[in-house]
């Protein structure tokens, strides 16, 4: 069923088809119920949260990512930890429960491979929330692609392009389950990414390739950052419009800098700036929430054992997360487009008029 709902706090209205995952947010309201024109800046609950059910990676740890080529933002060949104990998923679930639309979930290492997997989907669509995951697909089974139709909206598979890359993707496509592919775009993967669009060589039968922008944390590759003067950006975005794929393409809301400035056909209203802090959250297995899973800083983090999650929704740290987005790049005209890209690390910003250093 449709879910309709009404922020009173910033007078908009939310709509949520679980069945298709299409998500939509009307204009502001003025206090009359006029339509102003004007977008809201954010929820007064986080509408999708990422939330990092697992502690540690059994990918990373057994050196396979590394033999993937994979550079881990989460570390996860080197640090471990436990993973978020069913208690405090429950918990978190509740909170959400009629605010919160979908959850991501992820974390250091594959949710699938979390001990209470299935629980962990269950509870959350006992609830009404739509669960979607991520995975590198590398411990991925027929079993697991059975659940994952049962439950989830949709999943994603890494694209790694090794043996149980294609076995994942080939699991959930025979469970029926809606499949999308991640791509990590950086400096060394942009043309493998344009040479895979032109030939429309991606698997058959996905839904859609989401290009995911490189950022440098973790491990931290600088060299890998994909430069706002690359010669192949131009022919990349061309390629957003063409019609030869038998899939859809995507985009997160970190290369929203580049499809503003590059992409010439796409309307506005399939553009979301950096949501972090304003529409989504991140929460990590120790129960930790931040605005963004990537920016996990100390002057961010919330603890969730002594906080309820729209206390750290309405706290001074989230506040100063979207302080530079409320108020970055005000005289430039694509600004309501992307808000000035990401708040923290400006280096990713593919922007030609954003200068290093330009916070806010």
């Amino acid at each position: 069923m449709i879910q309709h709902r009404f922020d009173f706090k910033h007078r908009y209205v939310t709509t949520f088809d679980p069945s298709t995952g299409e998500y939509f947010r009307s204009n502001v309201f003025d206090k009359n119920g006029n339509d102003t024109g004007i977008e809201p800046f954010m929820g007064d609950f986080p509408h999708l949260l990422d939330i990092g059910i697992k502690g540690f990676c059994e990918h990373g740890l057994s050196g396979k990512c590394m033999e993937a080529g994979t550079y881990c933002y989460q570390l996860g060949a080197e640090v471990s930890s436990k993973d978020m104990s069913l208690e405090d998923y429950i918990s978190i679930i509740k909170q959400c429960e009629n605010k919160t639309f979908q959850v991501a979930l992820g974390g250091r290492g594959d949710p699938d491979c979390h001990p209470h997997y299935e629980a962990i989907l269950k509870v959350t669509r006992d609830h009404n929330i739509v669960p979607n995951i991520t995975t590198s697909g590398f411990l991925f089974t027929k079993e697991k692609a059975r659940i994952t139709k049962q439950y989830c909206g949709a999943a994603a598979v890494s694209w790694y392009k090794t043996p149980y890359t294609y076995k994942a993707i080939d699991y959930l496509l025979k469970a029926g389950v809606v499949t999308n592919i991640h791509f990590i775009l950086h400096e060394k993967s942009i043309e493998e990414a344009i040479d895979l669009m032109q030939r429309n060589a991606f698997p058959q039968g996905i839904r859609a390739v989401i290009f995911l922008l490189y950022k440098p944390v973790g491990y931290d590759c600088t060299d890998l950052v994909l430069k706002k003067d690359n010669p192949h950006l131009k022919r990349f975005f061309e390629l957003m419009n063409a019609d030869n794929q038998t899939f859809m393409m995507g985009f997160d809301s970190c290369l929203v800098p580049g499809v503003v400035n590059y992409c010439l056909d796409v309307a506005p209203q399939c553009i979301e700036p950096c949501e972090s802090g304003r529409f989504s959250a991140y929460i990590s297995s120790d129960n930790k929430m931040y605005p963004c899973s990537f920016i996990q800083s100390p002057q961010y983090e919330c603890d969730l054992n002594h906080l309820s999650i729209q206390q750290v929704w309405n706290s001074p740290e989230f506040e100063r997360f979207r302080k530079p987005q409320r108020v970055a790049c005000l005289a430039c005209s694509k600004r309501e487009l992307c808000l000035g890209g990401c708040p923290e690390l400006n280096i990713i910003n593919l922007c030609q008029d954003k200068k290093e250093g330009d916070r806010v």
